[in-house]
């Protein structure tokens, strides 16, 4: 079983009901137990024109689905949840999206799927969150641990939401 991290984020809609639907969808997903997960972030888009703001969680999962298993199972979820495919390039407004950002120490690098996730070190949204659970876990690529990654971050800034983590 392997442990692993998903960051979960929404900027349409019910943008807190639809990380926790996603939440409890991987939950009843045979293979996937859930362990803990952060507080809710309210963050600015990342590289995006739009205004919405996204809510942003990570959730630490043990799995014996493979890294590529769990990725289809993940868009599975989005798309339940009305997740369109993208239409033009580069990034959209979402009900959901679900990346996997570690699978405990694995790296893979193939054309569908990269772990650790290749943006995570650049990403407040998702590095903040994982201060929550694992600051002393070291990224398998970049040797540094998530807070010396947060620490190198040019704007570390997050607009904390919620104090409550989701209920599963």
């Amino acid at each position: 079983m392997a442990i692993v991290y998903l960051s979960l984020g929404s900027n349409q809609g019910d943008r807190i009901g639809y990380i926790q639907q996603a939440t409890a969808l991987l939950n009843l997903t045979d293979n996937i137990s859930i362990i803990r997960t952060s507080a809710f972030y309210e963050t600015e888009p990342w590289n995006m024109t739009t205004s919405t703001w996204f809510v942003n969680a990570v959730i630490e999962i043990k799995t014996s689905l493979s890294p590529e298993a769990l990725l289809d199972e993940c868009h599975r979820i989005e798309r339940q949840l009305g997740r369109t495919p993208k239409e033009t390039a580069g990034y959209a407004d979402r009900t959901i999206d679900i990346d996997i950002l570690f699978y405990g120490k694995e790296i893979v690098n193939e054309e569908h799927l990269i772990i650790p996730h290749k943006y995570l070190h650049l990403r407040a949204f998702t590095l903040v969150p994982l201060l929550e659970l694992i600051p002393d876990f070291e990224h398998p690529v970049l040797h540094k641990t998530v807070s010396e990654l947060h620490n190198d971050l040019e704007n570390p800034e997050m607009v904390f939401l919620y104090g409550t983590r989701v209920d599963v």
